[in-house]
């Protein structure tokens, strides 16, 4: 079993920022893709960036440039770096990571609120 728990929603301005963390149980974090969603009220969930286990980063187009995935192993920690935040961004934000033969984990989620 895997436990994820997301940490550093809140409400910022537009054009601030905020750091997002996701912290893991278990003793083979780093042999995980994590992977960062997001869901506003009323729209479909959207990928927003993901980490493998070697480090290879990729983004949705709405994040690219503004948006950072990053991993610590040592603290069992996937960090999204949140830049240039915009209203569209608001959103309850999940990761969710890929253990083989057992499925996939999801964090509780974090609300990222951003105003205009």
């Amino acid at each position: 079993q895997v436990q994820l728990v997301e940490s550093g929603g809140g409400l910022v301005e537009a054009g601030g920022s905020l750091r997002l963390s996701c912290t893991a149980s278990g003793p083979t974090f780093k042999d995980y893709a994590v992977k960062w969603f997001r869901q506003a009220p009323g729209k479909e969930r959207e990928s927003v960036a993901s980490i493998d286990s070697d480090g290879a980063t990729s983004y949705g187009d709405s994040v690219k440039g503004r948006f950072t995935i990053s991993r610590d192993n040592a603290k069992n920690t996937v960090y999204l770096q949140m830049n240039s935040l915009k209203p569209e961004d608001t959103a309850m934000y999940y990761c969710r990571t890929f253990v083989i033969n057992i499925g996939y984990f999801w964090g509780q989620g974090t609300q990222v609120t951003v105003s205009s």
